[in-house]
């Protein structure tokens, strides 16, 4: 699963060939959620600071993960996408 992004100790991945909606991978330490990217649909459990730190960072590059899910959803490399600053 590659790490698109990573920011302030937060890994973002996206798996190829994975199943829909759209969605990615975050973690922190030993913290997992998975975030549908249109929706912004939270599973798992995360610190609300890591959260907000993500949906911000989701906020700025929305279109980003979209072209990189898409990629990965047909076996293509998803690329990075710039962290958050």
């Amino acid at each position: 699963m590659p790490t698109i992004s990573e920011f302030f100790g937060i890994y973002i991945q996206i798996m190829y060939l994975d199943h829909n909606p759209p969605h990615f991978h975050a973690k922190y330490g030993d913290q997992k959620v998975i975030i549908e990217i249109e929706k912004g649909i939270v599973r798992g459990q995360m610190s609300e600071r890591a959260l907000r730190l993500i949906f911000e960072w989701l906020d700025i590059h929305r279109d980003e993960l979209m072209l990189a899910w898409n990629n990965a959803k047909n076996g293509i490399e998803p690329g990075k996408i710039e962290p958050l600053k």
